[in-house]
């Protein structure tokens, strides 16, 4: 039988449309919340997506030093740039001009990039690819760097009038290449690193390199970097003070202080690398990590080390672990 119509059917009519207001209301309540789990999903997502984009940011960073000559910087790895800075180091120490570094450091390049190898040509190894059979020394000898450029710098001074020779002929006297102008290719870059850590460029050695991990180690890394400091220099380099920050005073070396200043600090960027190293400062100078430039250091804060370096000393600071 039909309902009549009127008010025996009004109550249907309600009830109908408050149901379909509660399934509205219930749909709009469950499309908030599925908006809602989304929205914080596509956040989440976003997140996510930065940190890989960061950490690929970091691990894409091409880590490298340069020294400035002329307007033309000259890019190193921070390996080619750690041993450059050694056979640097013993040019100056034994008091030999910037000369020599230039033709040592052409010769390496030519004979092993600049890396320490432990293999070669027939039983050539190291830096100069120097050869046991030979009488240069034994292979664990060569394959020392200091020891193998005290070894090329010992023949190199015999040569008359060395001083005055071009690069690959000076070079060409020590070695006895089979391709005797070889050496000459490197000429202009040699000296451009050779004139930067001797200290006659300042300033002009950089490098950019990855942050520090958070696992650092500093006091390991001030030990280390005070043995680096003892096998390169010898007694001609102290270090004194603790970690984090260590001071070089580099007195002891031939030439003025403000020269051998410059040759120990920026010794200490081409190696920041093995050591954490985070800030080089010296004189009114400083290059950090983060920058990887040289500008002028900003007036002290209280607390906080001198602008300006004594002369004739280098004040190194060292990663130190997060809080």
């Amino acid at each position: 039988m039909t309902a009549p119509r009127g008010a025996g059917a009004e109550p249907w009519r309600q009830a109908s449309t408050h149901r379909r207001r509660r399934r509205r209301a219930r749909r709009a309540v469950v499309g908030f919340v599925v908006a809602v789990l989304v929205l914080g999903g596509a956040v989440a997502g976003i997140v996510a997506l930065l940190d890989r984009l960061d950490v690929r940011h970091t691990q894409a960073i091409t880590e490298g030093c340069t020294a400035e000559l002329d307007g033309t910087h000259w890019w190193l790895s921070p390996e080619q740039a750690d041993n450059a800075a050694t056979v640097t180091a013993v040019v100056v120490r034994r008091g030999l001009p910037a000369h020599a570094a230039t033709v040592a450091l052409a010769t390496a390049v030519q004979e092993s990039k600049l890396r320490n190898l432990s293999y070669g040509d027939r039983d050539s190894v190291g830096l100069f690819q120097q050869r046991p059979s030979q009488g240069w020394g034994t292979a664990d000898q060569l394959q020392d760097p200091v020891y193998a450029t005290n070894a090329f710098l010992d023949v190199l001074v015999k040569v008359d009038g060395w001083q005055d020779l071009a690069v690959t002929k000076a070079a060409q006297k020590v070695q006895r290449s089979a391709f005797p102008d070889a050496y000459g290719q490197h000429e202009t870059q040699s000296r451009a690193w050779a004139s930067a850590l001797t200290g006659h460029s300042p300033a002009a050695v950089t490098c950019t390199l990855r942050p520090v991990p958070d696992d650092v180690d500093t006091a390991s890394d001030a030990r280390d970097l005070g043995a680096r400091v003892a096998r390169d220099f010898g007694t001609a380099v102290t270090v004194s003070g603790a970690a984090p920050t260590l001071t070089l005073d580099a007195g002891g070396l031939p030439g003025t202080d403000t020269t051998n200043a410059w040759s120990v600090a920026q010794w200490a960027v081409a190696v920041a690398h093995a050591y954490d190293v985070e800030q080089v400062r010296v004189a009114d100078q400083i290059w950090t990590r983060d920058a990887a430039i040289w500008s002028k250091a900003t007036p002290a804060t209280k607390g906080a080390p001198a602008s300006k370096v004594p002369a004739g000393k280098v004040a190194i600071t060292l990663a130190t672990p997060p809080k």
